[in-house]
Formats: structure tokens, C-alpha cells, sequence
């Protein structure tokens, strides 16, 4: 009960804070005038099912190693490294093709590959090994990611005015901030199982994530020009 009227409370402040700042038009904090344009939409919407997909693995897959595996935390840790490592390396020449081919297509296969990356941790068995069990869907996830993150900063900001570009950036990051806790407020549903329940609720949210992250790319795909600014 005490969800839903958190739930039923969080919808009724959004709709009054979207009605308040509908009447300061031009003095709003949150100008809806962003709104105007279907880039920046789809943008938003990329970002919320990105992120969230993602917040779900950064806090789900450490807990299966951990409680399912027997890793230690320390472990568990540096088995996300590859994925920094990864997009580290990766993202500055995504940057330079998006240069050259714009950010529609990187901003469409790049969540598509995350979303692969989500369905090879569907076969993920902490006791079956780390190398062949779990690496290749990190892996994979990573550079897809490393297709996203470069673009999508420098995409959001180009969608919309000049004079909107600093709340546009903002905006963007709170979305991102929100899909993850969303994701992480979720995962706790996983996270109630155990033994042989908990790689198969795991699965289940790997296969959920595999579908947010493919229907990112499809977004921007729908909502992005050939070209920025095309």
C-alpha cells in the first residue's frame, strides 16, 4: 500500500510541477519548449531505457557473483572492470565516426549491441566460470555502450536552442540518474531469491534489459535525422 500512494504521490507532484511551469512559459526552469522537438524526445526516452537497463547489471550482476558465485566483494568489483576498460578505449573512436556518419547510427546500434550483451547474460552460471560464463555479455555491453555514450551528450545538446542547451544537458543527466534508480528500486526483486531461483530471476531481468536497450536503439533510430541537424 505504502508504494502505491508513494507511487500515486510522485504522479500527482509531476503533473503539478508540469502545470507550473507551463505558466512561466519562457521563466520556467524546465522550458517545455525542449519538448517541441522529436530529437530531444527521443533522446529522453533512449537515455531513460539505456540507463535503466543499465543500472540494473551494475547492481545485479556483483550480487549473482557474490551470493550465487562465492566471489568475494573485491572480486565481484573487478569483474565489471573489463567494462570501463572497454569504453575507455572504444568511446574516442566512436566519437570520431559519429563525426563522420552523424549520430543516428551509432546511437542506434550501440544500445542494440548493449542489448545482445543483456541476452549472453541470460546463460550466465557464476558457478560454471567467469571467463566463458560472464566476460563475453560484459564485453559485448561494453562496446555497445562505448557506441552511445560518445554521441548522446553532444546529440541532446544539438536538439535543442542554443539559449536551452545547459537545461537540455541537465535534464538528460536526471533522466539518466532516474532509469537507474528505477532499475536499481527493481532489482530487489531479484535480489529476494536465492540458489538456483536467483540465477533464474537474474535471467529474467538480463532478458528484460536486452529488450529496454534494443527499444533505445529503435528510438533513436525513429527520432534521429540521417544527419544532426538533417
Amino acid at each position: 500500500m505504502n508504494t502505491w500512494l508513494g507511487l500515486g504521490g510522485g504522479v500527482v507532484l509531476l503533473v503539478a510541477f508540469v502545470l507550473h511551469e507551463r505558466r512561466l512559459e519562457g521563466r520556467a526552469m524546465m522550458p517545455l519548449a525542449l519538448f517541441a522537438s522529436r530529437s530531444f524526445v527521443g533522446l529522453t526516452l533512449l537515455t531513460f531505457l539505456l540507463y535503466g537497463a543499465l543500472g540494473g547489471l551494475l547492481v545485479l550482476l556483483p550480487y549473482l557473483l557474490i551470493v550465487g558465485g562465492g566471489y568475494s566483494p573485491a572480486q565481484a568489483g573487478f569483474a565489471l572492470l573489463p567494462f570501463s576498460i572497454v569504453i575507455g578505449t572504444a568511446s574516442r573512436l566512436t566519437g570520431r565516426l559519429t563525426a563522420l556518419v552523424g549520430a543516428r547510427w551509432p546511437l542506434t546500434l550501440g544500445p542494440i549491441i548493449t542489448g545482445l550483451g543483456f541476452a549472453l547474460l541470460t546463460r550466465a552460471d557464476p558457478q560454471a566460470g567467469y571467463w566463458t560464463g560472464v566476460l563475453p555479455g560484459i564485453a559485448v555491453i561494453a562496446l555497445g555502450m562505448a557506441g552511445a555514450v560518445a554521441p548522446l551528450t553532444t546529440t541532446v545538446l544539438s536538439s535543442v536552442d542554443d539559449r536551452h542547451t545547459g537545461t537540455a544537458s541537465g535534464f538528460n543527466s536526471a533522466i539518466a540518474r532516474t532509469g537507474g534508480l528505477v532499475a536499481t528500486a527493481l532489482a530487489s526483486a531479484v535480489m529476494v531469491e536465492h540458489g538456483t531461483e536467483l540465477a533464474g530471476a537474474f535471467h529474467a531481468a538480463a532478458l528484460l534489459a536486452a529488450c529496454l536497450a534494443v527499444a533505445a536503439g529503435l528510438t533513436a533510430f525513429a527520432t534521429l535525422p540521417r544527419r544532426d541537424g538533417g
